[in-house]
């Protein structure tokens, strides 16, 4: 890992579940998120593929990746997969890929649809997308050090 330098957007946001994965863009002045549309996750190549496509297709110049630590800040399997997907996509493509911490995000995610007006049977279809959003904002918002994935270094 190596300290961040001033990041620029659009920015990508994924929270990697094991079926969908979240997926939530900034606009280019790092002020709006938008929920999109969830990605299903089957395989590394066309999860790949389906990355490079929004890169593209919202020509997002960083990426942030949602690292699920535990409620103590461990790092458990889960954490040490991210990482390998994060590390893996960061030697993939051109863009700057960073890691935020994503504790407790799926709930503020369920508070923030029900807060929208979201009827309950629409929540499941939607809370992946809220989830990156919520990891976008936190991203965008803290005053943590931000993580970068260095892709020569495996950590």
């Amino acid at each position: 890992m190596k300290p961040a330098e001033h990041v620029s957007g659009p920015i990508l946001a994924l929270d990697l579940g094991e079926k969908l994965v979240g997926v939530a863009i900034s606009d280019e002045r790092l002020i709006t998120t938008k929920r999109l549309s969830p990605l299903k996750r089957s395989n590394w190549k066309k999860l790949l593929q389906d990355v490079r496509h929004l890169l593209v297709r919202f020509d997002a110049k960083t990426i942030v990746v949602g690292l699920p630590l535990s409620m103590d800040g461990a790092e458990g399997e889960a954490a040490k997969n991210v990482r390998r997907l994060a590390l893996n996509l960061a030697k993939s493509v051109h863009q700057p890929v960073y890691l935020q911490d994503e504790r407790l995000t799926s709930r503020a995610a369920m508070e923030n649809l029900i807060a929208e007006g979201v009827k309950p049977e629409e929540i499941p279809a939607m809370i992946d997308g809220e989830a990156a959003a919520t990891i976008l904002r936190d991203f965008l918002v803290t005053d943590q050090q931000k993580i970068r994935v260095d892709p020569d270094h495996d950590s």
